[in-house]
């Protein structure tokens, strides 16, 4: 019994708490692979690759995919150490992950390109406080915070620059809720709802203009494969 015990251990222990190296592939601004481990970065939120945000002068911008050219950029091809800690209900090992000894979670949210993800952590409240105060990255304009923007309505709270009028901020809820995907490259369909795992459907499916994306608690727009996978979902058989 006990010699099954050990064995079952030494299964889960590598998910549960590990250290991984490696250049990773960036699937978004806080989901990486290293190697075949994929990892969700633990204490943060960063914005989907399909999320609008404004500028300054209240004009609508990529934010989810710059935040992730962001992370690219800053990585520059360097191989990453990534310490994990259990997993969420994606089946991702949460985890945190250094450069050259700096944590890579807390440069997110200190830049803007994330925020403290307080619901289950606070160890990047600090960051996300000097990202607001200097303006740096979301912060610069008007955004809706990850969480939100993945449930996001008519009422949908907007962070950000009071300076951003008002109008625009309505206006980016408004467009983002209709039948149109964010940008011409995020154009893969994600069902939520599909049981027992969400579905994504590529253009040209025999059920992807069937799909309706108005609303957003069951659907979500991709902008890859791997985006779509690394969600927890699987492409969809026809």
């Amino acid at each position: 019994m006990r010699l099954i015990a050990f064995f079952w251990l030494a299964l889960i222990l590598p998910t549960c708490a590990a250290e991984v190296n490696g250049v990773p592939q960036i699937v978004d601004a806080d989901t990486v692979y290293v190697g075949a481990l994929k990892i969700r970065l633990q204490g943060i939120d960063a914005p989907e690759m399909d999320q609008v945000c404004l500028d300054q002068a209240g004009k609508t911008w990529q934010c989810g995919i710059e935040a992730r050219s962001a992370l690219e950029h800053h990585s520059a091809g360097r191989s990453w150490l990534c310490r994990t800690s259990g997993a969420d209900r994606y089946g991702r090992a949460l985890g945190t992950c250094f450069v050259e000894g700096r944590d890579l979670n807390g440069w997110l949210v200190s830049e803007g390109w994330a925020l403290a993800f307080r619901r289950y952590s606070l160890n990047y409240v600090t960051d996300e406080d000097v990202a607001r105060a200097a303006q740096r990255g979301l912060w610069k304009g008007s955004f809706v915070a990850p969480w939100d923007w993945r449930r996001r309505g008519s009422a949908t709270l907007v962070l950000g620059a009071n300076s951003v009028p008002t109008d625009a901020q309505k206006t980016m809820i408004a467009r983002s809720l209709t039948e149109k995907p964010p940008a011409p490259n995020c154009t893969i369909k994600g069902n939520l709802r599909a049981t027992p795992a969400c579905i994504y459907h590529l253009p040209g499916g025999q059920f992807y203009d069937r799909l309706v994306m108005t609303d957003t608690k069951t659907r979500r727009w991709f902008c890859s494969e791997a985006e779509a996978v690394a969600a927890g979902c699987r492409r969809s058989k026809l």
